[in-house]
């Protein structure tokens, strides 16, 4: 399947798996909306996917904020009509043992990783729903299979995102026209 001049959204686009896939859509053919917290990164992709003759949309995202994800597909409509794929990226993961106690960062992780992921995807769902096609890919990780020490409460996050893939894959059935993934990566170097 040819993804030239689709319109792809990718979340935590600054770093690592978001970065490369949103430079990869672009070498792709694809129009790439781009959303992060950090802008100096997301200016410095911005400006690499240009110099290569792509075309690009930059937008301050934070995912834990509805109104965010809301926003840039808005944003991706207006200038391309459009939205044909959403990649769900972003994501934290401060490792630390339950006895550490670090709630504030199991909450951010939980916002992040999960909230996050609900919310860009409600965001998306009326618009694919409507034109009965699109794409959908969710970021899990291995570690949502596989549960190791201080990682635990990121382990459940990736765990939720796989099994909130699945049941919305189930939902959507084929009739729908909309695709879900789930990509479950182990360490990766980008």
């Amino acid at each position: 399947m040819s993804i030239e001049g689709k319109v792809a959204i990718i979340t935590g686009a600054s770093s690592g798996i978001g970065y490369a896939t949103a430079l990869a859509l672009s070498k792709a053919g694809a129009k790439v909306a781009i959303g992060a917290r950090r802008t100096d990164k997301l200016e410095q992709l911005e400006n690499e996917i240009k110099k290569s003759g792509g075309e690009v949309l930059s937008q301050k995202l934070d995912v834990t904020k509805k109104t965010d994800c809301d926003a840039i597909v808005e944003q991706a409509i207006k200038k391309w009509g459009t939205v044909d794929i959403l990649v769900n990226n972003a994501g934290l993961m401060p490792l630390s043992f339950i006895k550490s106690l670090k709630v504030d960062e199991w909450e951010q992780m939980i916002d992040v990783n999960i909230k996050g992921v609900l919310y860009c995807t409600a965001a998306v769902i009326p618009h694919l729903k409507e034109k009965k096609s699109g794409h959908i890919v969710n970021i899990s990780s291995v570690a949502g299979r596989l549960v190791f020490p201080s990682g635990s409460v990121y382990c459940a996050t990736k765990h939720a995102v796989t099994a909130f893939s699945e049941g919305l894959r189930q939902e959507l059935s084929a009739r729908s026209g909309i695709r879900v993934t789930c990509v479950e990566p182990g360490v990766v170097e980008t």
